[in-house]
C-alpha cells in the first residue's frame, strides 16, 4: 500500500516505455498520496504518450493546483492544448500563467505566439515571436513562424526577411526556401520564386508541390523550355497534377501554345 512503492514503480514502467503500466502505478500511488505534485504530473506526461490527451491534461491541472507557482504543469498543458487539441484560448490562458512564473523563457513565449498564429491574431503573435526572439536570437522556429504570422499580414518584405534569417540558421531546411518562395510569388516575383523553389528542391527532391510551383514560376518569367521540363518531373511524382493543368493561370502561355498534350501522354505512357 505504500504510494512511494507504486510511484517508483510507475517511473521505471515510463522509462520503459509502457505507459499504460505506468498510469495503473501512479493510481495506485495516488490513492494514498492525492496531494503528490508528482505523481499528477508525470501520470500527466505518461497520459501524453498514449494519446488521451483531454485526461493528460486534467492530470496537469491537477500537478497546477497542487503548485501553483510551477512552470512545467503549465507548459505541458499548454503544449497538449496547442498541438493536439486545437483548444488555442484555453493554451494562452496557461501559458499567460507560465510567463508570469518565468518571464524570461522563450518557450512559452513562442508556444503562445503559436496559438495565437492559430487563431489568426497575427499580429499578437509577431509581439509574442519577438520577444521570444530576445531571448533566443538565433532560433530558427521562431524566425520561421513569425515569416508566416507577417505573410497572412501581408507584410510581404518583412516576411522575406523573417525567412531569410531562418536560412541563415538553418541552411539546410525546406520549408524556409519553400515559403520563401511563395512568398516572391505573392509579389509576382516570379525570377526570385524561381530561384528559392530550385534550393528547395535541392534539400528535397522528391517533393511535387515544388517541381510544380518551379514550372508555374518559370512560364511566368517565358522560359517555357525550362516550364516543360519542371511540369514532367511534378507529373511523373504526381500525376494527380494533370488536373490542375487545365485551369491553372500561371500555365495559361504553355496551354495557348498547345504544348500540353504531346506532355500528358508521355506521362501517361510512362505511368
Amino acid at each position: 500500500e505504500d504510494s512511494g512503492y507504486w510511484y517508483r514503480q510507475g517511473k521505471r514502467l515510463d522509462n520503459q516505455e509502457y505507459y499504460a503500466e505506468a498510469v495503473g502505478c501512479y493510481d495506485r500511488a495516488l490513492v494514498k498520496s492525492p496531494n503528490a505534485y508528482w505523481i499528477w504530473y508525470d501520470r500527466g506526461c505518461a497520459l501524453r504518450e498514449l494519446g488521451e490527451y483531454e485526461t493528460a491534461v486534467a492530470s496537469f491541472k491537477e500537478a497546477s493546483a497542487l503548485r501553483p507557482n510551477d512552470y512545467w504543469a503549465y507548459y505541458n498543458q499548454a503544449c497538449i492544448l496547442i498541438e493536439d487539441l486545437d483548444q488555442f484560448e484555453e493554451a494562452i490562458a496557461t501559458l499567460n500563467q507560465a510567463v508570469a512564473i518565468r518571464p524570461n523563457d522563450y518557450w512559452a513565449y513562442f508556444r503562445r505566439g503559436d496559438a495565437k498564429r492559430h487563431l489568426k491574431r497575427y499580429e499578437d503573435a509577431i509581439s509574442d515571436y519577438d520577444h521570444a526572439l530576445s531571448i533566443r536570437p538565433n532560433d530558427y522556429w521562431a524566425w520561421l513562424r513569425r515569416g508566416d504570422a507577417c505573410r497572412h499580414l501581408k507584410r510581404y518584405e518583412d516576411a522575406i526577411n523573417s525567412y531569410k534569417q531562418a536560412q541563415a540558421i538553418n541552411p539546410q531546411d525546406f520549408w524556409s526556401y519553400y515559403k520563401l518562395a511563395d512568398t516572391f510569388r505573392y509579389t509576382e516575383n516570379f525570377a526570385a520564386a524561381l530561384k528559392s523553389y530550385q534550393k528547395a528542391i535541392e534539400i528535397k527532391p522528391n517533393d511535387e508541390y515544388a517541381w510544380y510551383n518551379c514550372a508555374c514560376c518559370a512560364a511566368r518569367i517565358g522560359d517555357i523550355s525550362l516550364a516543360m521540363e519542371y511540369l514532367e518531373s511534378a507529373l511523373l511524382i504526381n500525376p494527380k497534377f494533370q488536373e490542375s493543368l487545365k485551369h491553372d493561370p500561371d500555365l495559361v502561355v504553355i496551354r495557348d501554345r498547345g504544348l500540353l498534350g504531346d506532355l500528358l501522354r508521355e506521362i501517361n505512357c510512362l505511368n
